[in-house]
């Protein structure tokens, strides 16, 4: 009897982990898209903020391109760029490396460029950084994150890319530098990388022979080719 006992128990059990993982899988499969729907709206948002609507008249996410360069994207993975557009003439671009050391490890990053070579902005997309302390970076926090605006590598002088603390000219944050700093390195990366390589970023795929978001890894300079968790205060 408490054998036939025990086998209904766990037919009975399995026929509730059998339906329990089918609701499971039924609502991932109708509320998929609508995610993916709103994470595409929130990007769209961060990507207008450091590209205004009316400066562009093209598909941000139809004008892609896929870009590598470990050493100065930050990521050995590839990494996105936003091309902007107006009448079919470069615009301005949006990229997003990666701050490869923070105070609590990868801050991921939008850079946004102006033709010209002149910051339009900078947010932080994704950190697991201190908070009430290296969290500051976040422009719900601070305004930190604004000091870059209007920045390129000739405002301050190349050699002035660093916080204060280091001789630079950008302002740390209160009982948090580590965190500052790897941004402040990871955005000057990313304007030496859009120096070297801006005709190439800019360049359409249907005229490059590549497609859309082919992964293309980077050229050789000048070959003209193309959240959070609580911790101590930093040093």
């Amino acid at each position: 009897m408490n054998y036939r006992n025990s086998v209904i128990t766990a037919v009975i059990l399995s026929l509730f982990a059998i339906a329990g993982t089918t609701m499971v899988a039924y609502t991932y499969d109708r509320t998929r898209d609508r995610i993916a729907a709103n994470e595409r709206e929130v990007l769209m948002r961060k990507l207008n903020v450091l590209i205004p609507r009316d400066e562009y008249d093209n598909n941000l996410f139809a004008d892609t391109l896929q870009v590598r360069d470990p050493k100065l994207l930050g990521t050995d993975e590839a990494v996105t760029v936003y091309r902007a557009r107006r009448k079919g003439k470069p615009v301005a671009l949006v990229m997003a490396p990666v701050a490869p050391d923070g105070y609590s490890g990868k801050i991921k990053l939008l850079v946004g460029i102006g033709y010209d070579g002149i910051l339009t902005g900078v947010r932080v997309s994704a950190h697991h950084e201190t908070p009430g302390l290296g969290d500051a970076i976040d422009e719900e926090r601070s305004d930190w994150i604004f000091g870059f605006d209007g920045k390129s590598l000739g405002n301050p002088p190349l050699d002035r890319w660093r916080v204060k603390r280091d001789g630079g000219a950008f302002d740390q944050l209160t009982g948090a530098t580590i965190t500052p700093r790897a941004i402040v390195k990871a955005v000057r990366k990313s304007l030496l990388y859009y120096r070297e390589h801006r005709a190439d970023l800019y360049v359409e795929s249907v005229k490059s022979g590549a497609k859309p978001d082919s992964v293309q890894d980077s050229p050789t300079p000048g070959s003209g080719e193309a959240n959070k968790q609580s911790g101590a205060a930093q040093p």
